[in-house]
């Protein structure tokens, strides 16, 4: 299955098709992401973006019709950027222990570049069909964090995953983006903790359940 559940295209003035075209939207909303985690959105303009992106208003209007569709393709972005985390967790050949590691290391290193970002897109008023794409990566998201707990545990994913999904999920999320808001993503101990905890917490979950059926 694809790691994207967006089209970003669809609130885009002009779809490009060609690998220049491609790259030139990238850099304009990679550049939208820098500005919008330093600025927020009240602070957010296309002026600033194309300076960063390094390139003529003119390009970023080209593709954007205005700063809502940009921010609109930014937060698509970001939905893409932690799917693809998630992918990558559930793929990797390893032990629980490494898998964990490997998923924890990973969410701290898509917030650590931009890490007001994600409460910036919290903020953001929606452009019209933002909640349909929210929806759809929340979806996504809980089905691939279940089939982590799945991996996790040597088998086939269960109903009961999804439950235990949430409450991974929720942890994790929570603290990695307080450990944004202050600053904390650089400490190696916030990693070493985040991997005990959801470690523990899998291993005692999975111990309770055994209880429960035994």
């Amino acid at each position: 299955m694809s790691t994207r559940v967006s089209n970003a295209a669809a609130a885009m003035r002009k779809a490009p098709r060609q690998a220049r075209s491609r790259a030139t939207v990238d850099v304009i909303v990679t550049a939208g992401a820098r500005v919008l985690d330093k600025h927020g959105w009240a602070g957010f303009t296309t002026n600033e973006v194309a300076q960063v992106a390094g390139v003529s208003i003119g390009s970023v209007y080209q593709y954007f019709p205005n700063k809502l569709a940009l921010v609109d393709a930014i937060r698509r972005r970001h939905f893409d950027d932690v799917l693809a985390v998630l992918q990558r967790a559930h793929d990797r050949r390893a032990s629980a222990g490494r898998r964990l590691e490997g998923l924890i290391g990973d969410l701290i290193a898509a917030h650590r570049d931009y890490p007001a970002l994600h409460r910036a897109l919290l903020d953001l008023p929606d452009p019209g069909g933002a909640k349909d794409a929210y929806d759809a990566f929340q979806k996504e998201y809980l089905r691939r964090y279940a089939l982590i707990v799945a991996a996790c545990r040597g088998r086939a994913p269960v109903k009961a995953d999804t439950l235990t999904a949430q409450v991974l999920s929720s942890a994790l999320e929570g603290v990695v983006h307080n450990a944004a808001r202050r600053g904390l993503l650089g400490d190696p101990k916030l990693k070493r903790e985040l991997v005990r905890l959801a470690g523990t917490y899998l291993e005692d979950h999975r111990a309770a359940t055994a209880n429960v059926r035994s």
